[in-house]
């Protein structure tokens, strides 16, 4: 994220910061906030992401890496951009392998399969290369993001999805490391299932060309930033093929070739919240 501005925030950016802070504690989405915000301005949208991510620190989370997003070269064709963003990941959105997510914790989740690295050292410089990121990665696991959006509908441009911690949820990594001398990252393939049927695939490939690019990407604009990647941060570096939404009470896997698998769980909703929906 960007380094701390030595002005405050504009009373528009915190107002924007409120909107969807508060729809995140009430559990209701707000309009998207877009509109509140100079058009196409990303340094605001991150100034707005911020705000939050320090509220977040400040009742005691932990930063403990970055989510990549917009690495879809379709998905950036929809929002008129050409480069990826990017969100804080916080101690509390981490599930345990195989752990089921509490029906209501998020608002409107969807899942993905992605690459997770590990970083076993910093990457300071603000053009990193891919020599630096490859002597930076301790290892990569098999990852699931859950992607949540605070707008209602998931009505969303570029400066909402960035004001929104690039959508950030929810996310499991696997549990058995895979140093990236045995592992070709471009070529892996995934297969996302729900309760064994497969709703998404796709590749290395689709992900920037390969995750390791979208890292080099993220390290950059980070150090750039004055704010860069440290060792011992989890990068999830974007999706290998298309999101689906999630269903209450379905199980989710995906296998990545050559890194294994990893699975999460959504509970059902308890029966006095079945009986509110009806």
């Amino acid at each position: 994220m960007p380094p701390h501005s030595p002005d405050a925030p504009s009373p528009e950016t915190r107002k924007t910061a409120d909107a969807l802070w508060e729809a995140e504690q009430s559990g209701t989405p707000c309009p998207a906030v877009r509109d509140q915000l100079p058009a196409g301005d990303l340094s605001t949208a991150y100034a707005v992401q911020r705000i939050n991510v320090e509220r977040r620190l400040a009742q005691g989370r932990r930063l403990v890496g970055r989510k990549i997003g917009l690495t879809s070269p379709a998905v950036q064709h929809q929002l008129g951009v050409d480069e990826p963003d990017f969100g804080a990941l916080l101690s509390d959105m981490a599930v345990p392998d195989g752990g089921t997510v509490p029906h209501g914790r998020l608002l409107q989740p969807k899942i993905e399969a992605e690459v997770a690295l590990v970083l076993a050292s910093d990457l300071p410089h603000p053009e990193t290369t891919l020599a630096d990121v490859l002597r930076a990665v301790d290892f990569a696991l098999p990852a699931l993001e859950i992607v949540d959006s605070r707008i209602a509908n998931w009505d969303i441009s570029l400066v909402d999805t960035v004001a929104d911690n690039a959508s950030s949820g929810m996310f499991v990594i696997g549990g058995t490391p895979v140093p990236l001398t045995s592992v070709d990252l471009r070529t892996v393939r995934m297969t996302l299932t729900r309760d064994g049927e497969e709703v998404s695939h796709g590749s290395g490939a689709d992900c920037l060309g390969s995750p390791l690019n979208a890292a080099v990407w993220l390290a950059s604009t980070l150090a750039a930033m004055g704010d860069p990647l440290r060792a011992g941060d989890v990068v999830l570096t974007g999706a290998l093929g298309p999101m689906v939404a999630v269903l209450p009470g379905s199980r989710y896997e995906t296998v990545i070739s050559g890194l294994g698998s990893v699975r999460v769980g959504f509970a059902s909703p308890a029966p006095d919240q079945k009986a509110e929906q009806q």
